[in-house]
């Protein structure tokens, strides 16, 4: 097992559920690609590589969907189901 600095351009996303479950978003310019890896604690279980036109996609159908989960009423904020985690830059376990 090695340890892997994580790039600059990555966001950590936790999952609403805990249990260190979340994603990682991290682009690679060097490669032109974006990386959505899905995690479970400090273990990497999938990764899907984008190219910016899917990134662009991925982006499109998220605004779409946050966007039909706006309420009906005009200034009535939704409550949160969980507390929005900040980035967080930990090291990486890789295999």
């Amino acid at each position: 097992m090695s340890v892997v600095a994580v790039p600059e351009l990555s966001r950590w996303v936790g999952d609403v559920r805990g249990h260190g479950r979340g994603l990682r978003v991290t682009t690679h310019a060097e490669a032109g690609l974006v990386v959505l890896s899905a995690w479970r604690g400090d273990r990497c279980a999938a990764t899907v590589r984008l190219l910016p036109a899917q990134a662009a996609a991925l982006v499109a159908g998220l605004t779409e969907g946050l966007a039909a989960l706006q309420p009906e009423v005009a200034g009535r904020r939704p409550e949160l189901p969980f507390r929005p985690e900040p980035a967080e830059r930990r090291p990486l376990r890789t295999r």
